[in-house]
Order: structure tokens, then sequence, then C-alpha cells
């Protein structure tokens, strides 16, 4: 089965979910809208060699960060959800299953705690926040967000027959 197709619609719906959860939950509760400039930021120093920065805000600016972060954040989305065939075969995107996908989303939540956190000056699980629990129950709770984008965007996917 090919399934190229049918990761990355996958991983482009779960991504827009997720973006879709921050805008609500910053309607709701009053938390900000994640920076992907940002993310563009470090991501286009980790292109030239530099991982790690005391403060991203205080980097130096790469030229279209927002632009970039906002491209790295959907290409990582697809790459995450290129996990389910790779865990459970390419049968997955023929009949999605809930939890395989929310424990791919649960397990995502590493990249941000373990690479992106320390690499933008605020340390393993943003240790270094001013507010760490807060940061990682609402990074873990948008990954499981992710997850279950991940489930409805392959059953989404399956309905509009792209299951390869």
């Amino acid at each position: 089965m090919d399934t190229m197709l049918p990761v990355v619609i996958t991983g482009i719906g779960a991504t827009a979910l997720t973006d879709l959860w921050s805008l609500a939950r910053r309607q709701l509760l009053g938390v900000p809208l994640p920076d992907f400039g940002m993310v563009g930021r470090w991501f286009g120093h980790a292109l030239s060699g530099t991982f790690g920065h005391p403060a991203m805000a205080r980097a130096r600016p790469i030229r279209g960060e927002r632009l970039l972060g906002w491209t790295v954040h959907y290409l990582i989305g697809v790459a995450f959800a290129a996990l389910l065939p790779a865990l459970w075969g390419d049968q997955w995107f023929a009949r999605p299953s809930l939890w395989p996908a929310i424990g791919v989303g649960a397990f995502t939540v590493l990249a941000p705690f373990l690479i992106l956190h320390p690499g933008m000056g605020l340390g393993v699980a943003a240790r270094h926040s001013a507010t760490p629990w807060r940061a990682r129950s609402h990074s873990l709770l948008t990954h499981l967000v992710f997850g279950l984008g991940l489930y409805l965007s392959a059953w989404a996917g399956r309905a509009l027959n792209v299951s390869g």
C-alpha cells in the first residue's frame, strides 16, 4: 500500500486541529498562541549548527522566520503521522484506531520537551520557564489533541478514499 498521501493528509489534518485547539485555548483560557516565528528562528539557527540559545527572543532574527516556522510545524506534523504506519503497518490507514493515534500524540510531546524547549533556553520540559508545570500540561494536552487529530484525519482521508 502506498502510504505517502494518507500520511500527508493525516499529518496536515492533525496539525491543523492543533492550531484550531490553540485558537480555542486562547479564546477560552487566555493562553497565548504559539509563536512559530520563534520556531523558525530556532530552526534557522539549527540549520547553521547552533541548537541552543539562552533566550530565543534575543537570538538573531532569521529572514522569513515566521514562514519557516509554520512550514516546519506542518512538516513535523506529517513526519509524526508517518509513525503510525511505521509502528502499526500500512493497514492502520485502512481502519484507523484511536489508541495508537493518541499514543503517537503523547509520544510526540518529547520533541518540545527534549529538543525545542532546551534549544530555546527554557530547559528540558520548560523547567526554566516562569510556570513549568503549566507549560508542560499545555504541551501534553496539545499533543494529545494532535493524536486525536491523527485519528480523525485518517478517518477523513479514508472517507475521501485516499487510504492508498
